[in-house]
């Protein structure tokens, strides 16, 4: 798992949902000596516009609050399209397996109990900020991926477009495009293409061209050797 920098504590911002002022007070100072960036928000309500807001790296959620607990608070963050992936840790001073699988089934990630200890707070937020920035680390990878996709499919579309009937004329080899135009074959090519043209003449048009003239000879075989 990676390890947490200090240059990540600088970066990463912890959104804190609690409605007890000394419990605030403890978890903060926590956080802030170790150099995280630290949002406090005091009811769920408040925490779930606050979290689609500032966008935090983490969230330190109370159980028990006013107006909708911290399950509901978190239920809703997960079905949020903004707040979705954001991880979740419960405060709670509730020690029993009822509340701690409810925090789980809830959306929950991890959970710290009450009274704090100051090494738990910390061991459990890193690990899981460490979690989180894998997971960022793979969407990104994901996203640059999705687009090298498309890169290539358009590149593969515009191979496409070369494939199938094309009209030549006969006489002098345009070919006609969808609009209508006669356009020069390699200008043709160039624009449905990444194909650059350079210019020459091949050894059956030079003789057909220049015949028995040995000046010209002489400066056909020169470039080709150059070449």
């Amino acid at each position: 798992m990676t390890a947490i920098t200090e240059q990540d504590n600088r970066s990463s911002i912890i959104l804190v949902v609690d409605d007890d002022p000394p419990s605030i007070g403890v978890i903060v100072t926590y956080l802030k000596d170790r150099g995280f960036q630290v949002v406090i928000s005091q009811d769920g309500e408040s925490g779930l516009k606050r979290a689609v807001y500032v966008r935090p790296d983490l969230i330190l959620l109370d159980v028990t609050m006013p107006g909708i607990d911290g399950f509901e608070t978190c239920r809703r963050l997960k079905t949020n399209e903004n707040t979705k992936n954001i991880p979740v840790i419960f405060i709670t001073a509730l020690s029993d397996t009822v509340n701690k699988l409810n925090g789980f089934e809830a959306g929950g990630a991890d959970y710290i109990t009450k009274p704090f200890q100051k090494e738990e707070v910390l061991a459990r937020v890193e690990t899981n900020l460490s979690l989180r920035i894998l997971q960022k680390t793979l969407e990104d990878k994901n996203a640059r991926l999705e687009e090298k996709n498309t890169q290539l499919e358009k590149a593969l579309a515009d191979v496409k477009t070369l494939s199938g009937l094309l009209p030549i004329c006969s006489n002098c080899k345009k070919i006609r495009d969808d609009k209508g135009y006669w356009n020069q074959i390699e200008v043709y090519i160039q624009e449905h293409s990444d194909a650059f043209f350079s210019h020459g003449l091949c050894k059956p048009c030079v003789e057909k061209l220049y015949g028995n003239e040995d000046w010209y000879k002489k400066k056909f075989r020169k470039t080709n050797k150059k070449t």
